[in-house]
């Protein structure tokens, strides 16, 4: 019998993985390379999506709280309009950014909220394809009629609306809109069928509400204080727990007799999935700051925002809203019809 020639074989003390330091290596250093990044970040500046035109609430809100976040983090935000398809063209682009921290967006209850019941082809999951920031502020949705209409409160504009059938005119300002979705809301509410009349925006829809072409609508306070103060439409009610400091003479929904009408046009800032979690912990940081802040806050409060949501500033409490907020609107609006014009 021949001896075995060739080296001894290992004995269960000697074994060793095969070959698998360069690939603990190659991972350590990325985790090194990563860490690095994050800790010395930013180190130019940041650009946060707007998915709408300039000048509106969103666009506000974001320059307002980007002016004070770029102080705290010692590079400026940018602010990028890319408005289209209800805002989700904007928010698809940042969705689809790099992870890096650089591309931030300000999205609102539409793009997080409304859109996934709206749009049947949607390229983004608002609970899933998005680290979230914090909540920035809430625009209040006022219930308003053309300055004739014969309701003096809500309480008679509730009944004339469910005794009217279609023959009330709502103004929106498209499917998908801030408008279209909370009057949905409204109405499934009411359990009333108006006639709907489209608008290729808010600014044509409060025009005809002014010149008493149509019957109501509900829109965001920061496009309808003007209008309500001047005496050129009528405001029936807020859909906030209290009243708003823009319009301390106009009572909630609570106070009318509609405590189910509770509902914000909230915006709030996102980063795409897989930001760092030392980015998301520095841009929560500098959003908290921001909103801590007394003149920022004026600013904010003067537009008609509530700051009054704190639970949902956090990446955590702000996951929490987008989860309830894609779920209340799938409800509200699977029977409405909603597909994008």
């Amino acid at each position: 019998m021949k001896t075995p020639t060739g080296p001894p074989l290992a004995t269960s003390n000697e074994r060793r993985p095969m070959r698998p330091l360069p690939l603990l290596v190659a991972a350590t250093l990325t985790l090194s390379a990563g860490a690095s990044r994050a800790a010395t970040w930013p180190e130019r500046p940041v650009t946060m999506i707007v998915p709408f035109a300039a000048g509106g609430p969103t666009d506000v809100v974001a320059r307002i709280v980007g002016d004070h976040m770029s102080r705290t983090l010692g590079q400026q935000i940018v602010i990028e309009n890319v408005a289209g398809a209800g805002g989700t063209t904007g928010i698809t682009r940042g969705a689809q950014s790099a992870p890096d921290g650089y591309t931030i967006m300000m999205g609102h209850m539409g793009t997080h909220g409304a859109a996934p019941a709206v749009y049947p082809n949607l390229k983004y999951d608002p609970s899933k394809d998005f680290a979230p920031i914090g909540l920035a502020a809430g625009t209040p949705i006022l219930i308003v009629a053309r300055k004739n209409f014969p309701a003096k409160d809500l309480k008679e504009f509730v009944a004339q609306a469910k005794a009217s059938g279609d023959k009330l005119n709502e103004a929106h300002a498209g499917v998908g809109s801030v408008s279209f979705t909370t009057c949905s809301l409204l109405n499934s509410i009411l359990g009333t069928k108006p006639a709907r009349v489209v608008y290729r925006g808010t600014g044509p829809a409060l025009n005809d509400l002014v010149s008493g072409q149509v019957d109501y609508m509900c829109d965001q306070i920061v496009n309808l204080v003007p209008q309500i103060q001047a005496g050129t439409i009528r405001a029936y009610a807020v859909a906030l727990p209290q009243r708003s400091p823009a319009l301390p003479d106009v009572p909630t929904t609570t106070e009318g007799g509609l405590p189910e009408f509770q509902v914000s046009a909230w915006n709030a800032i996102f980063a795409p999935k897989g930001t760092p979690k030392e980015i998301v912990a520095k841009l929560s940081d500098a959003l908290l700051k921001a909103l801590d802040d007394e003149a920022t806050k004026k600013r904010l409060l003067d537009l008609g925002a509530d700051l009054t949501d704190k639970a949902s500033r956090t990446p955590e409490g702000l996951q929490k809203l987008v989860e309830r907020e894609v779920a209340r609107w799938s409800k509200v609006l699977k029977n409405v019809g909603a597909a994008p014009n």
